[in-house]
């Protein structure tokens, strides 16, 4: 079994002339359920939903607080190296763009694990290009041994790999994966990604699957908003969270809505997602899938992100660079450029001043 296969059966199905006939009544049927199918969540996701926000965002604040309380969690990405042997038009670290490659040394790493740690964090992403000479998963695996001295979670967001593969970083102390499918749509995702192995768009799409066979804790799933339409990609995103969370019970599975940033390369998106696009769509995925998080990264605005602290979302991240090096060895090129740049302390004291409490450790192991 694969999520391939529920894409398959709405490889046919009329996204435009479902949303002409969704209606204000369809809109409020949605609402009045306490457990929503499929359809329903694409009723959120419509035009016509569109214009009842305010009313949809009163109920999946409420829905959050029942579920997590006024709570956030922190996080922060850690590069480990920026080789990658694919071409991915939309990134700054694809093989074709001119800039200083480095994969840091295991003393490079724990440099850096220090000066995240005197910061509260508790939780870490690691992240490498899409290179297997340059950064092996042996390489990831001494990498996540020093950083589990300092960290109580370890994510990956790495290249797809086998079960096994999986499985062997766990056993080092992986608990987390981070994996976007970019887009849904496999038509544009060819066009996308012209070489390299990321073009094969079934092995990253199991990924995730391969990800909760391997006894990981915590998957998350998402696409890249801005390289497709962003209804339908927000829609099989949300599919694809609830086929691996009814599947994978044990699992806690979460979404991120990541939208294009300007980066090395200067591609620009195909589609315009709004901010209240962006709104909408974390909204609809709340009350579709009440017991996910959802991630919002330091791609959107500080003005945006304190802003949908109440709608919805339940980790941040904080302090951020997407440089190989960047907490201890100054910026440089990175995968793309954020837009909050606020430190850890300066988000905790935004949530705060909310009402919320930053959380920065809710994980760890025997």
């Amino acid at each position: 079994m694969s999520f391939y296969a529920e894409i398959a059966k709405l490889r046919t199905f009329d996204f435009e002339a479902f949303f002409e006939r969704v209606g204000e009544k369809d809109v409020a049927a949605a609402l009045a359920k306490d457990r929503l199918n499929y359809l329903d969540y694409l009723t959120l996701l419509s035009p016509a939903a569109a214009l009842h926000l305010e009313t949809i965002a009163q109920k999946a604040h409420q829905v959050t607080i029942r579920q997590f309380g006024r709570t956030m969690l922190l996080f922060t990405p850690l590069y480990l190296a920026n080789y990658c042997v694919n071409q991915c038009v939309y990134c700054g670290f694809q093989v074709h763009n001119r800039l200083a490659r480095k994969r840091l040394s295991l003393a490079e790493v724990e440099a850096e694990a220090k000066v995240i740690a005197q910061t509260g964090l508790k939780h870490i992403l690691v992240l490498t290009g899409e290179s297997r000479t340059d950064s092996p998963v042996a390489y990831i695996r001494d990498c996540v041994e020093v950083l589990k001295q300092y960290f109580t979670s370890v994510s990956i967001e790495v290249y797809p790999l086998e079960t096994e593969e999986y499985v062997e970083l766990a056993s080092a102390g992986v608990d987390g994966l981070t994996i976007y499918q970019e887009t849904y749509d496999e038509t544009a995702y060819a066009e996308l990604h012209p070489a390299g192995p990321k073009r094969n768009y079934r092995f990253r799409l199991d990924a995730p699957e391969r990800g909760c066979q391997a006894g990981l804790r915590t998957v998350s799933v998402g696409a890249l908003l801005g390289l497709s339409e962003w209804r339908r990609d927000a829609f099989f995103t949300g599919l694809h969270a609830d086929y691996l969370q009814r599947r994978y019970p044990d699992v806690e599975i979460s979404i991120s809505p990541p939208r294009m940033r300007p980066h090395l390369g200067g591609y620009q998106p195909r589609y315009q997602v709004t901010d209240k696009d962006l709104v909408q769509y974390v909204l609809a995925f709340r009350l579709f899938m009440p017991r996910s998080g959802i991630t919002l990264s330091t791609r959107e605005s500080a003005v945006l992100r304190d802003h949908m602290v109440k709608l919805g979302i339940t980790k941040m991240s904080a302090g951020v660079s997407t440089s190989v090096g960047g907490h201890t060895q100054g910026e440089t090129v990175g995968q793309f450029q954020i837009s909050d740049e606020r430190s850890v302390a300066d988000i905790a004291r935004m949530l705060y001043n909310q009402g919320y409490q930053p959380i920065y450790k809710d994980w760890q192991a025997l």
